[in-house]
């Protein structure tokens, strides 16, 4: 559900972009440093909209390939100390069953009574 608000949100953002554009269709001089040129503002609105999406697309690809990576690293070492914890869990013993651990608090408040 997430993922359609995120693209509907995206798609009503390229709308009200693109009429802004097509309004605004006038010549501007940009100056850059190497120089000054003038283009249409239609085409440096969406090419700046362009790039910023390029930009954060390239920054979102990058944290899904970390997030990605360092789960297959989490795997490996959960695959490496499932087999010890196994091991582990065999050798220690079961805990006393319920009535047994019932029976023991009974005689340590007896003996505490006692004291």
């Amino acid at each position: 559900m997430r993922i359609q608000w995120s693209l509907i949100a995206g798609l009503i953002f390229a709308l009200i972009t693109a009429i802004f554009a097509v309004i605004n269709v006038n010549p501007v001089q940009v100056n850059l440093l190497f120089g000054t040129f003038e283009v249409p503002l239609i085409l440096l609105i969406l090419g700046c909209t362009l790039l910023g999406a390029i930009i954060v697309g390239s920054y979102s690809i990058y944290l899904q390939y970390r997030s990605q990576k360092k789960i297959q690293q989490l795997e490996q070492q959960l695959a490496q100390l499932a087999p010890e914890a196994e091991a582990a869990e065999e050798e220690m013993p079961l805990p006393p069953a319920n009535e047994e651990v019932q029976g023991l608090t009974a005689e340590r408040r007896n003996q505490e009574d006692l004291a």
